[in-house]
């Protein structure tokens, strides 16, 4: 979700380029933006994109189900794109018809560097704890609550 939809509510045609881009991002990766969390830093899937992007290892974001198969310049070029489009400035971010444009190109086209994406900002990961292994009652008033998380 583009950051100035989430954070003020306002939602323009540069919010769908946002949401193409981390689309793009999500197929080039085989990972959800949503959830997903590199390491211990707590990184979303933008700011690992980002970080390995900018340090000239764009292609250790791909999933390794499709390197035998795809042309790393293309690859490359599909992720420069994916993070044009997730820039944090929305005037900054192309149109969706200079999107398909820079995608039917050639390899041989320019783009613009893109600057850091939205929401760059990681997230603190809580440490797994050990199970208790006694059997004493946490609850004040005896009532548990439980959360079921669908497959």
């Amino acid at each position: 979700m583009a950051r100035e939809y989430a954070m003020e509510g306002l939602f323009s045609i540069k919010s769908d380029v946002f949401s193409f881009g981390v689309l793009l991002l999500e197929i080039i990766s085989g990972k959800k933006n949503n959830g997903f969390h590199h390491l211990e830093h707590g990184e979303s899937l933008l700011t690992f994109a980002w970080k390995l992007w900018s340090k000239g290892e764009g292609m250790e974001l791909i999933d390794q189900v499709l390197v035998p198969s795809c042309v790393a310049s293309e690859v490359l070029k599909c992720i420069h794109i994916g993070l044009l489009c997730v820039q944090e400035d929305p005037a900054d971010r192309p149109t969706m018809s200079s999107v398909i444009f820079m995608l039917a190109s050639d390899s041989t086209i320019t783009l613009l560097c893109p600057s850091e994406p939205a929401f760059s900002v990681g997230r603190a990961i809580a440490k797994p704890t050990e199970p208790i292994s006694d059997d004493r009652v946490f609850s004040v008033n005896e009532v548990t609550i439980s959360n079921f998380s669908p497959r």
